[in-house]
């Protein structure tokens, strides 16, 4: 990524990539908007399908989610367009969608990106 150069994606033209989760046995809709190589900060378009949860599971990055469409159904509420969510480094979470409809958000992290789940390795590193 060119740092001196705007950065523009149109979304709505660009191919949905499927993000492989062999965890959940899943793959998850995506199109990489921006990845800083330098920080490893991320903004990513997302689509859970109707009925899809993402389990309980937690990241050395804080992230957060911009509610684009539908509703965003996590551990701490459920959160309808134009809601952001943030989650702070190492929470431990579970976010989907509702059984009936899909919902379409901005994922932004802090830094590089990772999962952990908990029913595979437990919860994060206690300080």
């Amino acid at each position: 990524m060119d740092k001196r150069k705007v950065q523009t994606v149109d979304t709505n033209k660009i191919p949905w990539e499927m993000l492989d989760v062999p965890e959940l046995n899943a793959k998850i809709p995506q199109k990489v908007c921006v990845v800083d190589d330098d920080t490893g900060m991320a903004v990513v378009k997302v689509c859970y399908k109707a009925g899809f949860t993402n389990v309980s599971h937690w990241h050395n990055c804080a992230h957060g989610m911009y509610v684009l469409d539908g509703i965003l159904v996590t551990s701490a509420g459920s959160f309808g367009p134009g809601s952001f969510v943030w989650f702070p480094e190492g929470t431990t979470m579970t976010h989907g969608a509702q059984s009936d409809n899909d919902v379409t958000f901005l994922f932004i992290t802090n830094k590089p990106f990772d999962m952990h789940y908990t029913h595979l390795e437990g919860g994060p590193p206690q300080d």
